[in-house]
């Protein structure tokens, strides 16, 4: 799949609409429009990486990680009870849209296993 076919890439370049949660020069953050919890954010590259498998930038991974996810679970109010965060690689591995996303879920008790 090209970036130009990617829905993720459309989001981010702002060619379709989002309920944009976060946004910098590397990342942007939306809320899932199908929610799997009250609060369901998808964080994602502006950069078209197809999944974790392909992310090779240790300071984008840093920056997601470190910095955008915790800045955003903070500012919906999931620190203080907990929140869970998914990313799925490949298939069997539950990934629909073939482009790097972390999901954000909190506002609810998560169960284990997860499906």
């Amino acid at each position: 799949m090209s970036s130009s076919d990617c829905i993720f890439c459309k989001i981010a370049s702002k060619d379709l609409p989002s309920e944009l949660v976060y946004e910098d020069k590397h990342v942007v953050a939306f809320s899932d429009t199908t929610p799997q919890a009250p609060k369901h954010v998808l964080v994602i590259p502006r950069e078209h990486v197809e999944s974790i498998m392909e992310l090779s930038d240790k300071e984008l991974a840093a920056h997601i990680l470190v910095d955008v996810i915790p800045h955003i679970a903070t500012n919906l109010g999931l620190a203080e009870k907990g929140f869970r965060v998914v990313t799925n690689v490949g298939e069997q591995g539950g990934q629909t849209v073939k482009h790097l996303h972390f999901h954000i879920l909190g506002g609810r008790d998560m169960q284990w296993p997860p499906g």
